[in-house]
Formats: C-alpha cells, structure tokens, sequence
C-alpha cells in the first residue's frame, strides 16, 4: 500500500504544475493580451481542448457465464 501511495505523489505533483501553467497563461491572455504570445495561446487552448475528452467513458466489461444464462421466460440473453 506504501508503494501504491508513493507512485501517486508524482502524478498529483504533475498534475498540479500543468494545471498551474494552463491557469498562468488563462489569466495572460485576459488580463494583459497585448503582451501574451503564442505559448499561452497554445497552453490555454490545449487544456481547454483536453477539457473535451470524455474521460467518464470506460472500456464495457466482459461477459460472464452469469449473463450468458437463458433468462427464465425462456429468452436468452442478446449478449
């Protein structure tokens, strides 16, 4: 469990410095724009392209024997 703790941290420290430097070059562009280049263009537009990802969506799980059973009207299941 330690190990699974200590592999966190990393990822947790990452996400917090991109997370970080999307909102840096957010607050660029609109509070000084005419000094922002296209470093922060590229930033926010990237982390705002990241935002669509539909990461909710998961791989569906595998059949098992259970629901491969005939259902007891006596039509089997489609799966």
């Amino acid at each position: 469990m330690a190990v699974r703790g200590a592999a966190l941290v990393p990822v947790v420290l990452f996400g917090l410095v991109v997370g970080g430097l999307w909102w840096w070059a957010v607050l660029r562009l609109v509070l000084v724009p005419e000094h922002s280049g296209v470093v922060e263009g590229a930033v926010a537009a990237g982390g705002w392209g990241l935002s669509l990802l539909p990461v909710h969506a998961t791989a569906s799980r595998p059949s098992t024997r259970a629901s491969r059973r005939p259902r007891s009207d006596g039509i089997s299941d489609p799966s």
